[in-house]
């Protein structure tokens, strides 16, 4: 009768033990709009590194983490954004929204990749880029693209699907990366005014869909409803591995590029907490990990994916990232009105 006795008190004495060690965890509540198979696999390496930290990660689109952070601008719900479009970042400074904060290793970070107030600090770059399905290539005699200007050709009528930029980090970087590229006076005359909206017109002909999500283009187009998905690389990367016919294509005009970053929230409940995972968030073991998936990490010295090209042979579109997050609202407006009808 005293052994059950005794097992019952072991139990009962090792589930406080755990359910103190559970309650010893600092919470913090992340925002991001990295991918969640990206996720998925970093956070795993956080919970090794962070073991005193409760990680709640909540993952949006680019645009609904923007909306979702103004929805609860007088009363905050996360602590710190990670990973986040740097065009969509920088508006959020003015805003007053975000705090200042270099974390740990900052000074590591070259300094075109950090806010030099400490708002924000990149930990990534990723890449617009052309997913093709090479099993419908072929079936409907279509011609594997090289860049932008061959997708004008009609012969991809409504072949094409591309991110709406409004809701897509992608797609805004995508058509940002075009106002700059297409017209080198774009600094000196409105918005609406860029020579660019004549090339996206025509590319509209062709599109069969404007998609809420930057990946979705990619998969769809792996799936065979599409020819070519107007994406980003890392994507074609994961699909390549499950086995689907797609190709890579970086537009030889050049592709535009995102940087993405942290920061650190204004009114964050758990700030002590934030600032321990935005320490890690830029550590050398955190960018080992991104650089699973990206084309290029911010900490020097780590080369990308082995199945991604090496990012120095890569043609990169010119970005003016602080003339297209101070224009994003025209660009937007601009963009719904010739292509949301």
């Amino acid at each position: 009768m005293k052994k059950p006795g005794l097992f019952l008190i072991c139990a009962l004495v090792s589930v406080f033990l755990l359910a103190g060690a559970a309650a010893a965890k600092e919470t913090v509540v992340v925002y991001t709009s990295l991918e969640t198979e990206e996720v998925v696999e970093y956070l795993k390496a956080a919970k090794k590194d962070l073991p005193d930290l409760d990680i709640q990660s909540i993952r949006l689109s680019t645009g609904e983490l923007g909306a979702r952070m103004l929805a609860e601008r007088d009363n905050p719900q996360a602590d710190c954004i990670w990973g986040w479009a740097v065009t969509n970042m920088s508006e959020f400074v003015p805003k007053g929204m975000l705090v200042p904060y270099k974390p740990e290793g900052w000074d590591k970070i070259p300094a075109n990749f950090k806010d030099p107030d400490g708002y924000w600090t990149a930990i990534d770059l990723y890449a617009a880029a052309l997913v093709p399905n090479t099993k419908v290539l072929e079936e409907k005699n279509l011609p594997m693209p090289k860049g932008w200007n061959d997708l004008l050709n009609p012969v991809y009528k409504g072949m094409l699907i591309m991110p709406n930029p409004a809701s897509s980090g992608t797609g805004f970087l995508q058509v940002a990366s075009l106002l700059v590229l297409l017209d080198p006076d774009y600094k000196n005359k409105p918005v609406e005014q860029n020579k660019a909206w004549d090339f996206l017109k025509e590319l509209d002909k062709n599109m069969g869909q404007y998609i809420k999500s930057g990946s979705k283009p990619a998969k769809l187009t792996a799936a065979g409803e599409y020819a070519v998905g107007c994406s980003f690389a890392f994507v074609y990367s994961s699909l390549k591995k499950q086995g689907s016919p797609v190709a890579l294509v970086m537009p030889e005009e050049g592709a535009g590029f995102e940087l993405e970053a942290n920061a650190l929230l204004k009114g964050a409940r758990h700030e002590a907490a934030a600032k321990k995972f935005l320490d890690w968030a830029i550590s050398k073991s955190a960018m080992e990990e991104y650089a699973k998936f990206k084309l290029g990490v911010t900490y020097p010295g780590i080369p990308g994916p082995a199945d991604l090209p090496a990012l120095e042979t890569i043609k990169l579109a010119p970005m003016d990232f602080p003339w297209q997050s101070e224009n994003r609202a025209k660009i937007l407006e601009v963009w719904q009105a010739h292509f949301l009808k």
